[in-house]
């Protein structure tokens, strides 16, 4: 995954097994799980399926779920684990009172009290309701945008404070914008029958949650004003540009390109001195004063209600909740159930007080002994990525050490905070399930604005330590590994080394590739958007990048929808790069070993860390997920995920005899290579 302005990218990774450096396991502590397999299957054929061929046989999506695989798993058994350490805390008499992870205790409680919340029906968001109505024209809406959007109710707009991208030293404020109820303009403007159908379903949904506070029949109009907004969105495409988003301007200057909001007024209620703002997409705000305008105060007072009902929906009483799963789980994914109350529950707990959370987890359940070895398998990894760089036939050597220092400056972050996140000022209470929610994100918006003009802190962590995932981070040039995906299965710190390099030890790489994606390899050492690259360096990339482009836009998940390479790229760089590096960490760790592991299962190391690889990506998908997925994640599916960086790789066509007239066979000169 990795973190950038403005966007967020997953990446899941499963290993498991017994180190040996003998060809006899026990049976409990097999490096790779042979039932798992199809090995009746040649590898040079259908290699996804002679790794996952027998573990897509028996296993099946769970009803709540778009899809199962070996990241939703390991999940799975987070979250229970994640319980029991805060149910442990909530019983052991222990926690100090107005402690941070008392608060988290309250939090979950809040929302488990479902007797309280039924009663409650829509009443808590009565008040912003109330308040929406008092509007009489467009000079009474600013002070309502004020409050819903402290309370982090997306409409029309957004800002927060972030590290400037072109000064490493510096916290600017941005402006985006915001308020639609799809996922991005794409599901606007499509004409396929799919797109159309999900409109129509949209519309109805809007119009079925607000007859539920007591509005009929505006539902089409609260869609129109939402297409005009997305008609001036960025596509997920185009908006993976950082380059593009860098925009900044003056008070004065944005004013006069949108003169509805008083921006020096907003400024000064949300106290932010700002005297630039970086605007991500300046043509919306010279086209939202005439949307606006345009648009009757009616209409505008009915978007503003459904944006908080449908942002409310999942805290409130249970016919709000289940409406909105219908369309965002069922039609939007092919849901059949929704997720267990606990479960959506503690997941607000993790994204309201997650570190307070985190402290807890981390005490019980992240021995210090697989966060030693973890920081040798990264060191192992940036050092063989070095070797890769210096041996680069296409890039000059100026870059080349531009591209070194960059590595070398990476920060690694494994495990959890050396110092953690507090919420002391945060109120907290019991029976106050959506307050509480609403108190959170007030506290969290005020914090965020209190950065502007200090100081960067690059201590901060992007996710909890309870979170199963990992990140790259270009403004801090970070690469971090919460302690959740750092256990077994995913990563066993006494396993066979083959299958841990073929698992996290590839997460490592993926992330270190993102240091030199498509879109990070426009920041510096620095953490700062600035291109070190020879114009003819950043051609001879280009040209590789296309080939990327082309393979994925190859790849049909459904018959008549393929991967989108461009939206993809980023991702599937560092997956290809990933894995080269991975193995080659590998092969450094097999070099200094004074006995070499043998075969297990069958299998020699080589072939067990691709294996591994593939075993990580085992996905099953909804139809329904899968489409959402291809139109708005920048990551491809599962299986392609498992083959596509593999069939570019030279050690694996060796490690399994892949020759040509295999399906898995790609001619050499077709297989992508950037790092």
């Amino acid at each position: 995954m990795k973190l950038t302005f403005g966007k967020a990218l997953g990446l899941s990774i499963l290993m498991c097994g017994m180190f040996s450096t003998s060809t006899i396991v026990n049976a409990q502590d097999k490096a790779l799980d042979l039932e798992n397999m199809n090995t009746s299957l040649k590898p040079g054929e259908d290699f996804y399926n002679f790794a996952n061929g027998g573990w897509m046989k028996k296993a099946e999506i769970p009803a709540d779920r778009g899809r199962w695989g070996s990241f939703d798993e390991l999940r799975e058994r987070n979250e229970k684990a994640t319980l029991r350490v805060l149910n442990s805390a909530a019983e052991s008499g222990k926690l100090a009172k107005g402690s941070d992870q008392e608060k988290a205790v309250f939090m979950y409680e809040s929302g488990m009290d479902s007797a309280t919340i039924e009663k409650l029906g829509y009443s808590p968001i009565q008040p912003y309701l109330d308040e929406v109505d008092e509007i009489k024209s467009l000079d009474d809406l600013q002070e309502v945008l004020e409050e819903l959007h402290a309370s982090s109710t997306s409409v029309f707009f957004g800002m927060g404070v972030y590290q400037d991208l072109k000064d490493s030293k510096t916290q600017s404020l941005y402006l985006g914008y915001a308020g639609l109820g799809l996922p991005n303009k794409d599901f606007y403007t499509k004409d396929d029958s799919a797109s159309v159908a999900k409109r129509e379903q949209y519309v109805q949904h809007i119009e079925n949650m607000m007859r539920k506070i007591g509005v009929k029949k505006q539902a089409q109009q609260i869609f129109d004003l939402e297409n005009a907004l997305a008609e001036f969105n960025k596509t997920p495409v185009e908006a993976r540009d950082p380059r593009t988003q860098y925009n900044p301007m003056t008070v004065a200057e944005l004013q006069g390109k949108c003169n509805t909001i008083n921006w020096a007024e907003y400024l000064e209620e949300i106290n932010v001195p700002a005297e630039t703002i970086i605007v991500n997409h300046p043509i919306y705000f010279e086209k939202l004063d005439s949307i606006l305008t345009e648009t009757k105060i009616k209409t505008i007072k009915n978007y503003l209600k459904w944006h908080i009902v449908h942002e409310a929906a999942p805290y409130l009483s249970a016919e709000f909740v289940n409406e909105s799963f219908d369309f965002y789980g069922k039609k939007m994914r092919g849901l059949e159930a929704n997720r267990p109350r606990w479960k959506r529950v503690l997941g607000t707990t993790n994204s309201t007080l997650g570190f307070a959370l985190g402290q807890l987890y981390v005490e019980s359940e992240f021995p210090a002994e697989a966060k030693e070895k973890a920081e040798k398998m990264v060191n192992n990894i940036k050092e063989a990525f070095a070797v890769r760089i210096k041996n680069l036939d296409w890039m000059s050597e100026d870059t080349k050490a531009k591209a070194l220092n960059k590595l070398s400056s990476f920060t690694v972050k494994i495990g959890y905070p050396d110092k953690w996140e507090t919420y002391e000022n945060l109120e907290i209470k019991k029976g106050e399930y959506f307050q509480n929610i609403v108190n959170s994100s007030i506290y969290e918006t005020k914090k965020n604005f209190a950065e502007f003009g200090k100081p960067v802190d690059k201590s901060k962590w992007g996710m909890t330590p309870q979170t199963v995932n990992a990140y790259y981070n270009p403004l801090y040039n970070e690469i971090v590994f919460p302690a959740a995906i750092l256990q077994p299965p995913f990563y066993n710190y006494k396993a066979d080394e083959a299958v841990n390099y073929g698992g996290i030890g590839a997460v490592i790489g993926h992330e270190i590739s993102h240091g030199f994606d498509d879109q990070g390899r426009r920041f510096d050492s620095k953490g700062e958007m600035k291109d070190w690259w020879t114009k003819e360096d950043g051609e001879t990339f280009q040209g590789k990048a296309q080939m990327v482009i082309d393979q994925y836009n190859g790849y049909y998940p459904l018959e008549e929808l393929h991967i989108n390479g461009e939206l993809t790229l980023g991702e599937n760089i560092a997956d290809i790069g990933g894995v080269a590096v991975a193995y080659d960490g590998l092969q450094r760790y097999l070099s200094l070993q004074k006995e070499k592991p043998g075969m297990i299962d069958g299998f020699t190391p080589e072939q067990r860390f691709f294996l591994s690889w593939a075993t990580i990506w085992r996905t099953k998908s909804r139809e329904e997920a899968l489409r959402n997925q291809i139109m708005t994640d920048p990551h491809s599916p599962g299986q392609y995920r498992a083959t596509g960086p593999l069939s570019d790789f030279d050690p694996f066509y060796e490690a399994f005899q892949i020759k040509e007239g295999d399906k898995m066979y790609v001619a050499p000169e077709k297989r992508a290579k950037v790092w």
